[in-house]
């Protein structure tokens, strides 16, 4: 799907064919693609990296223009059971336009996308907008791990724990992804002169390297603890596991041995008490049963098993 856009009153607008200066491809299609390679001349590679999710955030020059692959976070849906994935998008600079190409659409709202006074500005902005989206993924996995942590221990279900590690494994592909556009953020730094950035873009740009370093920080703060919590989760799991084999066992000793008492008494053969033909006997067995269970017990409370 082809999406055109114009600069209009330092606002990015939607606008008709003809008017456009933005284009944006939303998982194009063959044909779509065929244009973008042949008529545009974009390298076939790099377009593919765009659609990827996978590939490493790069920045490349060609002849008639400059091809950036950024991350960004994916839409999340209720299907990925809290595992928040990542996904590329292209940013290809022309002289007289900006080609966008990614697998979902890029909204231009938000403060971030005012005041814009050239195609350069945009470009810069949409690169500073995807990092402050992965800041708001942040927050959101911060709020659903306090949740998630609340529901473990009330209850310690596996779907918890299985939604807690997905949580920790999104935050492990933020890291790589935060970690991947910081250096393409120096790279455009460092070839400013290069792309032709003026100097007040340059100025933005230290800007968005000092955003993107914090929410790496950020990032990185929530993976650690998280990390720290499961492993805790995983020594109490363990530590529940022996209490309770622990309390089997003594329970086990409970009514193994007076089992046994009985069953000595219990054989076909005289027994070595008097009054046989009493009901004595049988309660001389019973409370040696009896007692055995006592004296496990207290040995189980003074010894504090």
């Amino acid at each position: 799907m082809l999406k055109y856009f114009q600069l209009q009153d330092g606002k990015i607008v939607e606008t008709a064919p003809n008017n456009a200066s933005v284009f944006m491809y939303i998982a194009p299609d063959e044909t779509e693609k065929a244009y973008l390679v042949n008529t545009l001349l974009l390298d076939e590679h790099t377009f593919n990296s765009a659609l990827d999710p996978n590939e490493l955030g790069r920045l490349e020059f060609e002849a008639n223009h400059m091809a950036v692959i950024f991350k960004r976070p994916r839409r999340y849906s209720s299907k990925d059971n809290f595992l928040l994935k990542v996904d590329s998008v292209g940013l290809f600079m022309f002289a007289d336009k900006l080609v966008i190409i990614a697998q979902e659409e890029f909204m231009f709202e938000g403060r971030v996308f005012t005041r814009l006074s050239s195609m350069q500005d945009v470009f810069i902005k949409m690169v500073f907008n995807c990092i402050r989206h992965f800041e708001e993924h942040l927050v959101v996995i911060h709020s659903i791990s306090d949740e998630l942590e609340l529901e473990i221990n009330q209850s310690m279900s596996n779907k918890n724990l299985i939604n807690m590690f997905n949580l920790e494994k999104s935050l492990v592909y933020y890291l790589n992804a935060i970690s991947s556009n910081g250096k393409v953020i120096e790279k455009l730094k460092i070839n400013a002169v290069k792309i032709g950035f003026p100097q007040e873009v340059v100025e933005f740009l230290e800007d968005v390297i000092i955003e993107n370093a914090q929410c790496y920080e950020q990032a990185n703060t929530y993976s650690q603890v998280l990390s720290s919590l499961m492993d805790a989760r995983a020594s109490i799991i363990s530590n529940n596991l022996n209490i309770r084999i622990k309390m089997l066992t003594i329970l086990s000793l409970c009514i193994m041995l007076p089992t046994l008492i009985v069953s000595l008494f219990s054989m076909n053969m005289p027994l070595p008490l008097p009054h046989q033909d009493s009901l004595l006997p049988f309660w001389i067995v019973v409370s040696l049963a009896g007692l055995s269970i006592l004296i496990i017990l207290s040995a189980w409370r003074f010894r504090k098993w």
